[in-house]
């Protein structure tokens, strides 16, 4: 009797027990989607989310991340904020745009936002998105997926193949993308201050333009992968089928002249990843990417006397990456070594003759453990940098300790407090510290400096966060300090205004404070999102003193009804100070609608409705030298309507959970151009 009563007490608390969410060492909201951890949040898609979704980019853009901006029509991810980049990545591999357009949706299962990326990632990325998918193991999908606007000449086709059997998979990918924009829009008032103290006042303006690209990707990778190892190897190529050709008919003041651009590359990458796990708690991954790129750029300016110049460029570069990760009881233990080797030839001609023979070479180490205290997450780690760079007689070596550490504790019942503090590096783009000098219109100049140099970079970032089944919502305060950092530069000499970088003394600080928060008002049917953020930046040299406040607001809606999509998305564009440039996001905002037929989904999305001429940019110079506002147009973009046609076909594809896949590409050819 008492084994029998056992038993149905057992029995009879089993599912309450299936109800709750079990993550170790971590704090799950019962119920909710989102799962708060120590580096970020678990985001785990609903069905009717991944149901109407095409491609990586459109389930992205129904998450509503915060900080993103994603365009599910254009392709591209844009950060919010003026702190680094987006890193996409795929089973914790960085994904490339052919990875995410082929992304097999339904095998989805949660995206890991990382807005707190720990020591192991690069430079300059402030937002880690990684992909967790189920990995096949039989049968074969074979899919299209084809972008075209209706109302510019702008598309993006894209076409891919995986087949599985066994521990292997064998995929391949073709792309091909054009553009040809004529509705831009160019107006630009510049007051210069001569050295005889008299104002020249000069206004250009674009009387007609275009901007047209060709060019095609090919992706081919081969996966061999079991419970506890994978090899993945990525052979992919791009080329520009036709030049990126830019034409532009200036009028200033009362003259009107031409200028001309084009630029023709190709990239073959080769990317070989290999993860092993080791008693169920240890692993090793190693990951090699050697990249070429050859380029060949013209450019012609003809404001005050015709000026042209051509680049022909080559770039070789090796990265490679090791990491030992050990998942102890108390805390994960993490050690890495990440090393770069690149070199330089680009040969300039023309009225610009120089040739650039540049070596760079960097090594960082790291370690990081991540665990729990009781209640208390904490994530520690210090990684030593060193960066080499020559060209001519010109070489440095810069050498940095790189601590970072995070803390979290709930605070009350779903409220969460996090702290974070790190030391990192910014390294200057390989062209700005070239010895080039471009000339850029009639009175101005852009000269490279090979004397810059890498500036260490503090930032302090608060966080509290609320969170119920139905509701998440943020409050984030974030500061961060660029000591002898790299800033802008102006000086004047024989009627010609010269724009440079140095380090100096320079300081450049900023902090924001930002509000977020996401409703779920009809659970897996209606969702909405809000965002408001202020931003107070400071930019301090020997010669000028500039500070800036901003204000960045935004909203989006989602509705699911049964084969039905709907969404709506605004944002007021992102608005930043750095150094004597004050710069000015556009605005965006679309309203889309899908209609998923079995293995067919439709698309429709109106980017900028009721807008005939959306601004894309506007930018100000607040030099005492020069005094500049330019603001740019586009009609294409106004009124935008693009029709997306996703379709696949699948036969026999079954799963399994996978740990990790790859992908890390270098697109730096070091070239100095005309802005």
């Amino acid at each position: 009797m008492k084994r029998f009563f056992m038993l149905t007490l057992l029995v009879a608390t089993l599912p309450a027990t299936a109800q709750k969410e079990v993550e170790l060492n971590e704090v799950i909201v019962k119920g909710s989607r989102t799962v708060e951890r120590t580096d970020g949040q678990w985001i785990y898609p609903n069905r009717q989310q991944l149901d109407n979704s095409t491609n990586g980019y459109s389930l992205l853009a129904k998450m509503a991340l915060p900080h993103l901006r994603i365009d599910p029509t254009m392709h591209t991810i844009t950060p919010l904020t003026n702190i680094g980049g987006v890193q996409v990545r795929i089973n914790d591999i960085v994904a490339t745009q052919e990875d995410l357009m082929a992304l097999d949706v339904k095998a989805v299962q949660r995206i890991e936002y990382i807005d707190n990326p720990g020591v192991r990632y690069g430079e300059g990325i402030a937002y880690v998105v990684n992909i967790v998918v189920k990995k096949a193991t039989g049968g074969y999908v074979v899919g299209t997926d084809l972008t075209n606007t209706l109302t510019a000449v702008n598309g993006d086709e894209s076409f891919f193949v995986k087949t599985n059997r066994g521990k292997s998979e064998l995929g391949v990918n073709y792309t091909i993308d054009y553009r040809n924009f004529k509705g831009m829009q160019y107006d630009e008032q510049t007051a210069y201050e001569l050295e005889s103290g008299d104002i020249y006042h000069v206004n250009r303006h674009l009387v007609a333009g275009q901007n047209k690209n060709l060019n095609h990707r090919t992706q081919i990778t081969y996966n061999l992968s079991d419970s506890n190892y994978v090899f993945q190897a990525k052979l992919s190529a791009r080329r520009d089928i036709q030049p990126q050709r830019n034409y532009s008919q200036m009028q200033t003041n009362n003259n009107i002249f031409e200028d001309h651009s084009s630029s023709r590359s190709s990239s073959p990458v080769l990317d070989l990843f290999f993860n092993r796990r080791f008693a169920r708690h240890q692993s090793l991954t190693a990951n090699v990417v050697g990249t070429h790129i050859k380029t060949d750029t013209y450019t012609e300016h003809n404001e005050g006397g015709h000026y042209e110049y051509a680049v022909a460029g080559k770039t070789w570069s090796l990265w490679s990456e090791a990491i030992y990760e050990n998942k102890l009881k108390p805390f994960m233990l993490s050690l890495g070594l990440q090393s770069g080797q690149k070199y330089i030839h680009n040969e300039y001609s023309g009225d610009t003759k120089a040739l650039n023979d540049i070596h760079s070479s960097n090594i960082y180490l790291f370690g990081q453990l991540k665990g729990h205290l009781g209640q208390l997450g904490y994530m520690a780690g210090m990684g030593v940098s060193n960066y080499y760079y020559r060209q001519d007689s010109h070489d440095y070596r810069f050498w940095l300790f790189r601590p970072k550490f995070t803390v979290t504790c709930p605070v009350a019942k779903g409220l969460k407090l996090k702290y974070d503090f790190e030391v990192s590096q910014h390294v200057s783009q390989i062209a700005l510290v070239s010895n080039v000098s471009i000339k850029q219109n009639a009175m101005e100049t852009l000269v490279g400096n090979p004397d810059i140099r890498p500036n260490r970079v503090t930032s302090h970032d608060l966080r509290l966060t609320y969170s119920t089944p139905r509701l998440t919502s943020q409050l984030q305060g974030y500061y961060r300090m660029n000591a002898h950092c790299n800033m802008e530069k102006y000086s004047r000499q024989d009627g010609q205004f010269y724009q440079t970088q140095d380090n100096a003394d320079n300081k450049c600080s900023f902090f924001f404070l930002q509000s977020y928060n996401r409703w779920d008002i009809v659970p897996e049917h209606f969702s909405a999102t809000v965002y408001g953020t202020v931003s107070r930046f400071f930019n301090f040299t020997d010669d000028y003193r500039h500070t800036y406040t901003a204000f960045i607001g935004g909203a989006s809606m989602e509705a699911y009804l049964g084969k039905w999509t709907l969404a709506a998305y605004f944002d007021s564009g992102w608005n930043f100070m750095e150094g004597e440039h004050r710069g000015h996001q556009s605005a965006d905002w679309y309203l889309s609608a899908s209609y998923r037929l079995k293995n067919l989904t439709l698309s429709l999305y109106a980017q900028h409705p009721f807008c005939e001429n959306p601004r894309s940019d506007k930018a100000e110079v607040l030099n005492r030298y020069i005094h500049k506002e330019v603001t740019r147009h586009n009609r294409d973009f106004g009124n935008m309507i693009t029709l997306n046609v996703s379709w696949n076909f699948s036969s026999g594809r079954k799963y399994r959970d996978i740990q990790r896949t790859m992908n890390h590409q270098d697109q730096d050819t070091g070239i100095l151009q005309s802005k």
